[in-house]
This record gives C-alpha cells, structure tokens and sequence, in this order.
C-alpha cells in the first residue's frame, strides 16, 4: 500500500491562520485521484509497477484527456473552419495546456506551491516544446506529406515524455511525493 506521510502536515502548516473549510478544501485536493493511480499502477503486469510512477500514469491519463481537447480544436479550426494550421495548432494547444497544468497541478502533483514562479516555469516550457514539438516537428511532418492529425499524435507522443518531465521535476518539484514504496512491501 502507498502512504504519503508528509502531506497533511505539510499542508496543515503552509494553511495555518487560514479557515478550516479552506485546510479541508485543500486537504482533499488529489486526496483520491493520486491514490487511483498507485492502485491501478501496482496492478500493472509484467513487472511495470516497479518502473511506472503513479504521477506518470495520472499524467498520461490529464493529458491523454486534454490531447483529446487538443485535437478536437485542432480539426474543428482547421479542418472545419479552414484556419492555417499554424493559427489553429496554437489556440488548441494553448487551451489544452492550460488545461493540462490546472489539472495536474491540483490532482496529480497535488501541489501548493506558490502560483507565480510554477507558472513562470510552466510557461518557459511551454514555449520551448511549442517551438520543438509542435511547430517544428509537426509542421515537418505535414511538410513531408503526414496527414496534420497523425502529425499531431506523434508530435504529441514526443512533447509527453518532455512535458511530464519538465512537470515532475522542474515545475512541481517542491510538490509532495509521499507516496513510498517502502510501506507497500
């Protein structure tokens, strides 16, 4: 079983003065998402739940869901609406971006870090993986003759491995992990 022992009292602290409904609220943030993920995680086969992190499969679910957002805007302003691909690549991914760090933010990092600086770092990352990824490596693809959608999808496959560890590591760093393996076994 998965425990996280520091973080009621992480956010008991960085909440002292403030109502209790507020501490509550914010208590229950993620509260049963992220333990989701460790038991789905701990029931993958072929020894996966060793390697797989439950933060990585609550990211592949946030943005497997906000991919969907994305490319159902992407082929409603291009293809629907005959926007230039490059017009209409930017208003999907920055809505389903935005999205993306509302939601992994507030279920599967669970963090309470100050807004500001993680949005800072957030956007800086943005940028440099709509430069690489989606501009760049979908544009080239289409370029070559790749149908936009798959360009999409695989743009997109390349711009999930960067982002999440962008997130994990950098954006949430200071996010609680206190899921420890140690009290699973």
């Amino acid at each position: 079983m998965y425990t996280c022992d520091c973080y009621f009292a992480r956010v008991v602290l960085e909440n002292a003065g403030t109502t209790p409904a507020r501490v509550a609220a914010v208590t229950r943030r993620g509260e049963r998402y992220h333990p989701l993920m460790a038991a789905i995680v701990r029931r993958l086969p072929f020894g996966l739940s060793r390697i797989v992190a439950p933060s990585f499969l609550g990211f592949a679910i946030i943005n497997g869901f906000t991919f969907l957002v994305d490319l159902g805007l992407l082929s409603l302003c291009h293809g629907v609406l005959k926007w230039p691909y490059p017009a209409a690549v930017t208003l999907s991914y920055l809505t389903a971006f935005a999205l993306s760090f509302v939601l992994n933010r507030t279920f599967n990092f669970r963090s309470h870090e100050a807004l500001g600086p993680q949005t800072a770092k957030y956007v800086v990352a943005l940028g440099i993986n709509y430069a690489v990824f989606v501009l760049s490596l979908g544009d080239a693809l289409t370029a070559v003759g790749v149908e936009y959608q798959l360009a999409r999808i695989l743009s997109g496959l390349c711009e999930g491995v960067y982002m999440y560890s962008v997130m994990r590591w950098v954006v949430f760093r200071g996010a609680p992990r206190g899921l420890s393996r140690g009290a699973a076994q």
